[in-house]
């Protein structure tokens, strides 16, 4: 059985001290950002990536982005979009993680192309009707000055075959003089849908023949991404470049953390600048949410004290969606995830090591594997199996010794 432990917070005396610090920079940007996209100032590194991205899109060449989560896919996309666009190239943007059917994602696609690619809600209602027949888009204002506009579209099995709707893109981009680049955020949604295989064939066969707009497919769920990808038996093999994100470099997050450092009258030595990202294996999101932390809890210079108090309190942050992804594995499957985390990549099925990690038998190996696949709670790298989240195995250690 899972006995968890409640990992302490920041206590109520350091609250005070945060306050004023917080308060004597109010006028000043905030001190890192994580768990949104990153925009500069707290943008840094990918200068590789960013110029390989905006040359793809430039050119039309389709892109896939590949990384673990929590690597900056989307706020590189986003960097790059926004420098790109311009007349000649426009841009779509759009996240597809609520999609459950083709439909729902035919919807969501045709909408935000409708929507980025005109200036007006009147030309957004002539773009509809122009393009895709038997649409009556019904459009919601909010009163509130500069709010975003609602749209349903009603698209349906009954009303537009898969076709029609894939086609608009390519339609707008001819009528306007330009080139559009349509970046897909958690792309591998499309994977899980009813049918999969047979949409993904549909969505390929009309993307390929498109003269005047290119893709940038990107999610963020490793192991569904690779397999929509990179197996040969499946649609989208060798659609476009493989775009593989590395981490950021310590030379690159060096000068960055103590810079913010010292914009609030601390200092942090390269080694805890170095401590920070060993600690979260350089996950970008985490890098900046821990020197968050040891930023708060540190007087003017971080030390071990500081430091520590900051990973306990990055543990307690995370404790509460940690149980849950947690609560409900069995024996084995809790036991495989120890094999894991004392870096046991393959050969789970040997016999040593299902006997040291008490796994089952050699053919509930099979079930484990992906059962922790699916749960996403490990990933597949070129080395084998390993935890892909950093910060939940230092929890790991704590509650399961």
């Amino acid at each position: 059985m899972l006995r968890f432990t409640q990992i302490c917070i920041i206590q109520p005396c350091v609250i005070p001290k945060i306050i004023v610090l917080l308060q004597k920079c109010k006028n000043m940007q905030q001190p890192f950002v994580f768990g949104v996209p990153a925009d500069v100032p707290y943008f840094i590194g990918r200068e590789k990536e960013s110029a390989r991205l905006e040359a793809n899109f430039r050119y039309g060449v389709n892109t896939v982005l590949m990384s673990p989560r929590r690597w900056g896919k989307t706020s590189l996309v986003n960097r790059v979009a926004r420098g790109a666009s311009g007349k000649e190239r426009i841009i779509v943007q759009m996240d597809i993680f609520a999609c459950r059917s083709e439909y729902d994602f035919y919807n969501t696609f045709s909408s935000a192309i409708l929507k980025q690619t005109a200036s007006k809600i009147d030309e957004w209602k002539d773009l509809a009707k122009g393009f895709i027949e038997r649409l009556t888009p019904k459009i919601s204002v909010a009163p509130e000055p500069g709010s975003e506009y609602s749209v349903s579209l009603g698209i349906t099995p009954k009303t537009h075959a898969p076709e029609e709707v894939l086609s608009l893109p390519e339609k707008i981009a001819q009528r306007k003089g330009c080139e559009l680049v349509l970046c897909i955020d958690e792309f591998q949604q499309v994977g899980e849908f009813p049918d999969s295989l047979a949409v993904q064939k549909r969505l390929r066969s009309v993307w390929q023949r498109q003269k005047h707009v290119s893709y940038c497919l990107y999610g963020s769920r490793l192991h569904l991404m690779t397999r929509l990808f990179q197996k040969k038996s499946y649609p989208f093999y060798k659609f476009g470049e493989i775009l593989n994100l590395e981490p950021i470099p310590l030379q690159t997050w060096i000068p960055y953390i103590q810079g913010r450092f010292e914009c609030f009258g601390k200092h942090i030595s390269e080694d805890y600048v170095a401590k920070i990202c060993d600690t979260v294996q350089y996950q970008s999101s985490y890098v900046q949410q821990l020197a968050y932390s040891v930023l708060l809890l540190s007087e003017k210079e971080v030390d071990d004290t500081s430091f520590e108090r900051a990973v306990e309190d990055l543990l307690a942050q995370n404790n509460t969606v940690f149980i849950e992804q947690t609560q409900s594995l069995t024996t084995y499957q809790l036991n495989f995830l120890k094999a894991v985390m004392d870096g046991i990549t393959s050969g789970y099925g040997e016999a040593d090591v299902r006997e040291s990690y008490n796994l089952g038998s050699p053919s509930n190996i099979t079930r484990l594997k992906q059962s922790m696949i699916d749960r996403e709670l490990v990933d597949i790298t070129t080395e084998g199996m390993v935890l892909g989240d950093p910060v939940l195995k230092l929890w790991l250690k704590r509650v399961l010794g």
